[in-house]
């Protein structure tokens, strides 16, 4: 079977009623206008284009965006104009490639000229997140060849992917590639132990895995039936860069580790997903306080599924995710699989609606990168307010950061907070699933400069110095008009 006909099979899983004939010109026009081209690894350039394309299938993105994966190196590459692909494939497409166009200058040569290219990209990520999958898909192609690379090249694009391509990955929801991306830097960034935990992860507990899931099929079998619920079940593994950090982050060995494989319960309504989740709960003893309800209370980038963690198979601990079809779409594929759902409204946004803010906000390109790596980058925790609001933080922060998310003026007449209904210092660090109401004062004038030993984001530290600058030059001006 020829590329072409794979490809479009593939196609007719995702999209079984649509046109292909599109497919089929960019697919001729694409190897048409990189004939003779060739990559480092010998192969065909067209070879990349079409594995960007089957990529964007595998995450379910929509027929536009399959085609401009197709064509995403075409108008800088080629000859063949960005003029070109508007005349025969649409305004659409066009768009798209565009885009991908002018993201292909992201790329290290000094931090001025890096940091200025990484502000397009978040711009053209605001104006249509199908830029940035096109993006993901492309990458994940070249870290798969990166081995043709010189070694210091290697490194470079390894650490780039990392610490900014597969976060975005994942503050768009888009999971799967933000695993793949992940593992794939992990393996140049760290072959050692990549090599290492590899062997002992996906070869030696295969077997132990494929015993864990018949038991506990086992289990479930008989009580689905009785409350005529149908069923999907797996298991699967976490992927290795996370399990790795996890090691890093408590000091641990692999053998230590012992949630490392997860299962997943997929059933075809949300009344369902209840029901699946009281019969695992009556076969086996859950662990106090690893049940997350997020179908009641979704992530803030929209994420829905129910996670718990059970004792079961000689005492082991077993995370269990149980999630409707749709849900799982949308936790693997994110925003592509709103496309794919033809929701016309826009996808969680805030993520880059917070990185446009700090663009604006920012002037020297250094602290642009902290702010990033911090606010946006760094490890996030979910705290809910008293309404039952989803707010989502940097990892430790504080009641004074929460006030300021908010508003700015909450954040401004803060004298204490509630967690979790006890009274706490402002200074405390959040965690996950905190209740937190802030208490105010109608009549305070300001934030207290001594805040900024304990505020983490970048908006509460602006919002504190701003008013802390304001008082110092009030205070100098008094100080003028007595002398």
């Amino acid at each position: 079977m020829s590329n072409l006909h794979k490809l479009l099979n593939q196609i007719k899983k995702v999209h079984p009623d649509a046109d292909l004939d599109m497919v089929k010109l960019a697919y001729d026009f694409a190897k048409t206008a990189h004939k003779g081209q060739k990559r480092l690894s010998g192969e065909p350039y067209f070879v990349h284009s079409l594995s960007t394309a089957k990529t964007l299938v595998e995450i379910k993105a929509d027929i536009p965006t399959i085609i401009a994966g197709l064509l995403h190196d075409v108008p800088e590459d080629t000859d063949t104009t960005l003029e070109e692909v508007k005349e025969n494939f649409g305004s659409e497409v066009a768009k798209l490639v565009k885009g991908i166009t002018k993201l292909s200058t992201v790329k290290y040569r000094g931090i001025d000229r890096y940091v200025e290219n990484l502000k397009k990209m978040f711009i053209a990520a605001a104006q249509d997140s199908r830029v940035m999958i096109i993006k993901f898909a492309d990458r994940l192609h070249n870290l798969e060849t990166l081995k043709y690379q010189p070694k210091h090249k290697q490194i470079r694009i390894a650490e780039e992917t990392l610490k900014i391509y597969a976060p975005i990955a994942g503050l768009l929801g888009v999971w799967r590639l933000r695993w793949q991306l992940e593992d794939a830097c992990f393996k140049f960034l760290y072959p050692k132990e990549y090599d290492n935990l590899r062997e002992k992860y996906e070869i030696k507990y295969q077997q132990q895995m494929k015993n864990v899931i018949d038991k506990i099929n086992t289990g479930i079998k008989k009580e689905a039936k009785k409350n005529d619920i149908k069923y999907e079940i797996s298991g699967r593994f976490k992927h290795l860069y996370s399990i790795w950090k996890k090691m890093q982050a408590k000091d641990k060995q692999f053998n230590e580790i012992y949630d490392v494989f997860a299962m997943r319960i997929i059933v075809d309504s949300i009344s369902d997903c209840y029901k699946m989740l009281g019969i695992v709960h009556s076969l086996w003893k859950p662990q106090k306080d690893r049940f997350k309800d997020y179908i009641s209370v979704p992530k803030p980038n929209g994420y829905r599924s129910l996670h718990t963690t059970i004792f079961c198979c000689e005492g082991k601990l077993i995370e269990f995710q149980i999630r409707t079809h749709q849900m799982h779409e949308e936790a693997l594929y994110g925003v592509a699989s709103h496309w794919r759902y033809k929701d016309p409204s826009k996808p969680e946004s805030r993520w880059i609606d917070e990185i446009l803010r700090v663009q604006k906000n920012t002037k020297s390109n250094k602290d642009y990168m902290k702010k990033l790596e911090f606010d946006i980058f760094s490890s996030r925790i979910f705290v809910f307010t008293p309404h039952g609001d989803v707010i989502d933080l940097p990892m430790d922060a504080t009641p004074v950061d929460f006030a300021y998310h908010v508003h700015t003026e909450i954040g401004n007449k803060c004298t204490g907070a509630m967690i979790n209904e006890k009274i706490e210092p402002l200074s405390t660090k959040l965690k996950n699933g905190d209740l937190v109401e802030i208490i105010t004062e109608k009549n305070r004038k300001g934030p207290n400069p001594d805040w900024l030993k304990f505020a983490k984001t970048s908006t509460a530290r602006e919002h504190i110095r701003k008013h802390a600058k304001n008082k110092g030059m009030i205070s100098a001006l008094i100080g003028k008009i007595k002398k």
